[in-house]
């Protein structure tokens, strides 16, 4: 008898040690940050994302009408209602290395409120636990770090200012796109995209799948696992969608509709995770929409990302592929005459025994040619340029923005 109970209490023992141990593996760990905060987040912890505080609208995209009902998760976001003629408040958090160059920020954004975070300087004021994830652990470090002490809107930036996966109307330059950034756009929306092109990203990108590595989508042979990890409670979409490349604008309610724990939580398995720093940060590049909008497309309509979010209205969708495919011309010309050179020698047979015939006729036809090409690039840079400008323009009346972008727009509302 007195065995057994000893038996009784072991099996009791090792019973409790092994849930203990099971919810420290499951659950998100605070250690870093010291205890844990209960009551409503530890609710919130255990609920799928869909039944989350609903506060602001998920934004216009004029690909909603090609998704399956299974594509887009069925619960919207309400709208934010920015106040006119207000000043929100705004930082800039900007990840970078100790090697990298950032004095443009000061240079070119020198009242600016900015958080730079130093990934391999553990000395540095400002770093992550740990360098993994590429910007993800940043961002999420900020929002846990400054969770009580948030301003109106957070814009998250990549510390290069120029770089082909910025906007081309602005430049590519990542201090006019923060200048530009329409404040009552991110209210209005919650979660913006820094980059308004599809091209890469929409309007499908990432399926989750099993076979092998797909050149360019490593990530999309473990999506399937990540997401059950991370959105245990939440169907798995049939595919992940947003313009590239993490660089997005936050409104101060869209970050506190959800809790502190969820991005402790997210953090904490970009730590613990096997995978690579590339792969781990290839994965949150295209689940940021669905923590923030709850939609795993995220994909606006690019004409209504410049104009509502940036100020570059072209009036409307054919307008703005008009001025691309007058871009597109440009770029043919420029091909070509790269092709001719100054004085390019014929290479090809056919050219060749045309020169040895008639040389001097076909190098005429060479010198007309470029002539025109280069009269053609110049007429093309002037309609481009006024077309731009007049785009910029519009951009400035608040209630020709909200006609292009199709929101409901009274005097005085301003932008």
């Amino acid at each position: 008898m007195h065995a057994n109970r000893i038996i009784q209490c072991l099996a009791l023992v090792a019973a409790i040690v092994f849930i203990a141990s099971f919810q420290s593996l499951v659950s998100p760990s605070e250690s870093l940050l010291g205890p844990r905060t209960g009551g409503f987040e530890d609710a919130i912890m255990n609920t799928p994302v869909s039944t989350w505080p609903a506060t602001v609208r998920y934004g216009v995209s004029n690909i909603d009408k090609q998704l399956a009902p299974e594509q887009s998760t069925a619960t919207r976001l309400l709208a934010g209602s920015p106040k006119p003629n207000t000043n929100h408040s705004r930082i800039v958090v900007i990840p970078s290395m100790q090697e990298d160059d950032i004095r443009w920020i000061q240079t070119e954004l020198p009242t600016l409120d900015v958080s730079i975070y130093i990934a391999n300087n553990p000395a540095a004021s400002r770093h992550p636990p740990k360098n993994k994830g590429h910007e993800v652990m940043i961002y999420l470090s900020y929002l846990i770090d400054n969770y009580n002490r948030l301003p109106d809107i957070v814009v998250f930036m990549h510390s290069h200012r120029w770089t082909h996966h910025n906007n081309h109307m602005l430049g590519f330059d990542a201090s006019q796109m923060i200048r530009a950034l329409n404040s009552a756009h991110v209210i209005r929306e919650g979660y913006v995209n820094m980059r308004c092109h599809w091209s890469p990203g929409c309007p499908e990108w990432l399926r989750p799948r099993s076979a092998q590595d797909v050149l360019g989508k490593q990530e999309e042979t473990v999506l399937e696992r990540c997401w059950r990890e991370l959105f245990p409670f939440d169907p798995l979409p049939s595919f992940l969608a947003q313009p590239c490349c993490a660089q997005f604008a936050l409104s101060k309610a869209r970050i506190l509709s959800i809790p502190r724990s969820r991005y402790v939580f997210y953090r904490d398995w970009i730590l613990r995770t096997p995978l690579s720093d590339y792969i781990s940060g290839r994965i949150w590049e295209y689940s940021w929409q669905y923590l923030f909008t709850r939609d795993s497309a995220h994909c606006p309509a690019e004409h209504v990302c410049y104009c509502d979010g940036f100020g570059v209205c072209f009036g409307g969708e054919v307008s703005y592929q008009q001025y691309w495919e007058l871009l597109e011309q440009k770029t043919k010309c420029v091909e070509e005459l790269k092709r001719l050179g100054p004085n390019r020698p014929a290479t090809e047979p056919s050219e060749l025994q045309e020169s040895n015939s008639t040389s001097s006729s076909s190098t005429g036809n060479h010198s007309d040619r470029r002539l025109f090409l280069r009269a053609q690039i110049a007429d093309l840079e002037a309609e481009l340029d006024a077309r731009k400008l007049e785009a910029q323009r519009r951009g400035t009346v608040p209630r020709l923005r909200a006609e292009e972008c199709g929101r409901p727009w009274s005097e005085g509302d301003g932008f």
